[in-house]
């Protein structure tokens, strides 16, 4: 039963009649609540606010309610009736500025299906995409620009610093918010003056084609305009910098569609018999359709079963393949529920259109809508809405796309292309390679193909479809060679490279469970960044010999409240034991200006980078703190554990955090767990020039590469115009770094900042005085490797230089033995 409230505001209570009855035969007799104010009287025309207020009280079913008006006063009087409401119930109506008899057919078909007010309200303003994208003169992807009359409305902005701009992963995060807040919430480009779409829409946020640099405007409406705006940038602040696009291979940038020039894609080398799948996209049939109502529901139904096809994949995506992967299937699920696109084929349907023709015109519009977006990466996004559009065709025609369809054979696969869903089921030793026709290395099949560590080239052009079945196809993913038939020289060549990968990848896999020792005999700690239970897993499989940094913000953030002593303790035992007995290493809450929460509301900051943030926040929120240390306390008494506080400046925020410890060890009762380790983190120039003071108070400290750099060469992370200058391989920051390990005394020095994970970097910063280098699980067997090569000596040597040199080239090329650059040779 419809729990949302329709009133129908307009001048002639005639006109409002007809429209509600045609609204009430879109729905075919189901549950609606819709209430009329409007005329005077039966023969006059005029709106009054009594009546509407009246109205609105008899709609009301607990969902709140959305009021249609249809010009001039009705919009007057519809404002005034919310004053002659009391509070509770004037925050629960939505004023919708959609046009009236589109609107309402839209809205009560909306809120037929059980949707909520804020989706009623939605379709409804998207109620004239089918008439427009009928007629020449409309472009039926810009948007409603109207402004509600609602007070309380809200506008603020953001930078996109992503290096691919707002694609999909941030968008559908934004999209899912938008979609949660009680508020109407609209976005645009505003660096490329781009009209306002709905926030709730993923196909009208894509085509917004906001790039890394550009500004994105948002605007807020309702009673929770001001709460939900500060939300909104609030995420977007924090999906730019904690979920960064996967970056391509190297030497690839732009989307290809059979360009007959193979591009790498993902790095190793592919041999085996050609496998040929075939496309599976299906035939469309121009049919008329039987009914709105049936072809409705054959529509709800192929969606539904997509929909949970999808949430399988992506269950099974992040238990074998990560987390990060496997939210590629977020954007997917979002599409399914689309409002611009539904609105399209429920248009479209009303029009007598079946199902699957009126699923496949919307979709290519709004594929075609991304696909013209000027950024290579963010065309490649047009594949997303094809895959979804496929799968949905698929289960209406009669079909299943089955993402295990991929051939038995072992051997190189060669395709078109390959949906997400099949890119995630790849068996590596099934699969040796990977060639498509078209396609993207930056597509999120590809993402996941490098994932999978499935040797890929795209872009290989249509005459590679038509390979004979079983010929040897030798590529390389790193480089983008491709050779269908080699000849016995190509193929040893093949085989002499692909040996060489093999042994250094098989030596460091079989080692890795191994200590790391330098040549000179010196232990070096190899440890996992993790943010998970699964990552923790996953590290033990990688062979890392600790936990050294847990991001403990996952627990806190994308939710309304933060979690309780209890959650925290359980979440926290689950990753020790995952870790089987390993030190695990809990950073406390690190969130603040740049990162903020939505229950932890901070002041507008001008540069939040410098404001409110780590131990500054935790310490001005003690009972966040507090809980933590307690959640930490518990666990410390059964498992080995490290407790880290986050952007730490001066001693005396240390001692403070110190003291919130002690007050949680004697709150939990039990005494000082045995081996409990207190560190900090060390990312602000000032606390690293100042180690020495810290010593006395902790057991290690863990050096953030990434926030010590941008703040030593005051170059923001993640801004393309100072990208440039936040090298970590500057002098001064390696100065930094010395600093810290000379005056560490007693305690152990980590690199935990994304420098660690760089083998290059390897015998400078255990040169330096470096003993712990903490990196993504994947990347601790190649990091064992590195240690093992290193000769501290001869690396101390080569550090000393590294600090005298004039910036990062020379430091590189230092590294790499080139003493041919300006300042390589330095003596």
């Amino acid at each position: 039963m419809s729990r949302v409230g329709l009133v129908v505001v307009s001048h002639s209570r005639a006109l409002a009649e007809a429209a509600v009855a045609l609204a009430e035969g879109m729905v075919h007799g189901q549950d609606l609540s819709v209430e009329i104010a409007a005329g005077l009287d039966d023969g006059t025309f005029g709106t009054d606010a009594t009546a509407i207020a009246h109205a609105v009280t008899a709609a009301e079913r607990g969902d709140g309610v959305v009021v249609l008006m249809d010009l001039g006063s009705a919009v007057l009087s519809a404002d005034l009736a919310l004053e002659l409401l009391d509070e509770p119930a004037r925050e629960r109506v939505l004023l919708c500025p959609a046009p009236l008899v589109e609107g309402l057919v839209a809205a009560a078909v909306t809120a037929a299906g059980g949707g909520d007010r804020h989706a009623v309200a939605v379709e409804a303003l998207a109620g004239l995409a089918g008439k427009q994208s009928q007629l020449s003169g409309a472009d039926p992807t810009t948007p409603s620009t109207a402004k509600t009359p609602e007070t309380g409305g809200r506008v603020g902005s953001f930078t996109v610093t992503n290096e691919h701009g707002l694609h999909a992963r941030p968008a559908a995060r934004l999209v899912q918010e938008a979609g949660r807040l009680g508020a109407r919430v609209e976005v645009r480009n505003a660096t490329t003056g781009s009209g306002w779409v709905p926030a709730t829409s993923l196909s009208q946020v894509a085509t917004l084609g906001a790039l890394q640099g550009h500004e994105v405007q948002v605007r807020t409406s309702g009673p929770a305009a001001e709460e939900a705006l500060g939300a909104l940038l609030a995420l977007a602040v924090e999906s730019d910098h904690t979920h960064p696009a996967p970056a391509p291979a190297r030497g690839s940038t732009a989307p290809l569609a059979a360009s007959g020039t193979p591009v790498p894609a993902s790095p190793g080398i592919g041999t085996g018999p050609a496998r040929l799948l075939q496309s599976s996209r299906p035939e469309v049939p121009d049919e008329v359709g039987a009914g709105a109502t049936v072809e409705r529901e054959r529509l709800d139904a192929a969606r539904t079963a997509c929909r949970d096809e999808i949430r399988h994949v992506r269950a099974t995506t992040a238990v074998h393949v990560g987390q990060e992967e496997a939210a590629v299937f977020d954007a997917h699920l979002l599409l399914l529920e689309d409002s611009d696109l539904l609105a399209d084929v429920h248009q479209r349907i009303t029009g007598g259109q079946a199902a699957a023709p009126a699923w496949s015109a919307a979709v290519d519009r709004v594929a075609a809508a991304v696909a013209a977006l000027p950024d290579p990466y963010q065309q490649a996004r047009a594949a997303d809405v094809r895959d979804i559009g496929d799968q949905v065709l698929h289960r209406l025609l009669g079909g299943r796309q089955h993402a295990d369809d991929l051939p038995d054979a072992p051997g190189v696969l060669i395709t078109s292309d390959l949906t997400p869903a099949q890119a995630a089921s790849l068996d590596p030793l099934r699969t040796t390679g990977l060639v498509l026709a078209g396609g993207s290395p930056t597509s999120h099949s590809m993402i996941l193909a490098r994932a999978r560590g499935v040797p890929a080239v795209v872009g290989a052009g249509p005459a590679v479809l038509d390979t004979p079945e079983g010929t040897l196809v030798a590529l390389d993913g790193a480089t983008g060679e491709l050779v269908i038939a080699p000849g016995a020289a190509v193929q040893q060549r093949f085989r002499r490279r692909a040996s060489e990968l093999a042994e250094a990848d098989r030596v460091a896999q079989q080692q890795t469970r191994s200590a790391a020792h330098t040549r000179d005999g010196v232990h070096v700690l190899v440890a996992a960044n993790l943010g998970s239970v699964a990552d923790a897993h996953l590290a033990v499989s990688c062979g890392a010999d600790l936990a050294g940094l847990v991001r403990t913000e996952f627990l806190f953030s994308d939710r309304d409240t933060a979690p309780d002593v209890e959650e925290q303790e359980a979440v926290y035992r689950d990753i020790g034991h995952a870790l089987d007995g390993r030190l695990l290493t809990l950073r406390t809450l690190d969130v603040g200006g740049d990162k903020p929460l939505r229950y932890q509301p901070v002041a507008g900051e001008t540069d939040p980078f410098l404001g409110v943030r780590g131990i500054r926040l935790s310490l001005a929120r003690p009972g966040l703190l507090a809980d933590q240390l307690l959640a930490v306390v518990r666990v410390a008494h059964d498992t080995p554990v490290r407790v880290m506080f986050p952007m730490v400046s001066t001693v005396a925020e240390l001692a403070a955090a110190r003291q919130v410890l002690d007050a949680a060890i004697t709150r939990e009762g039990r005494g000082a767990p045995p081996g409990l380790e207190v560190g900090m983190m060390v990312e602000v120039p000032a606390a690293a020039l100042k180690t020495a003071s810290f010593a006395p108070y902790v057991d290690f400290v863990s050096i953030g590469t990434n926030d010590l750099t941008q703040y030593t060469l005051a170059a923001a992370r993640g801004n393309a115009g100072v990208a440039g200058l936040a090298d970590p391989y500057d002098p001064g920051v390696l100065s930094l770094i010395a600093t810290v390990c000379a005056g560490a005394g007693r305690a152990a020095v980590a690199v935990c900042g994304e420098m660690a994970a760089d083998e290059l970097a390897t015998p400078l910063l255990l040169g330096l005085g470096v003993g712990e280098l903490s990196v993504a699980p994947r990347a601790v067997p190649a990091i064992k490797q590195a240690v093992r090569a290193v000769d501290r000596g001869r690396a101390a040597v080569t550090a000393a230089r590294a600090l005298r040199a004039e910036g990062p080239r020379q430091v590189r090329a230092l590294l790499a033995g080139d003493t041919t650059q300006p300042g390589g040779g330095l003596s």
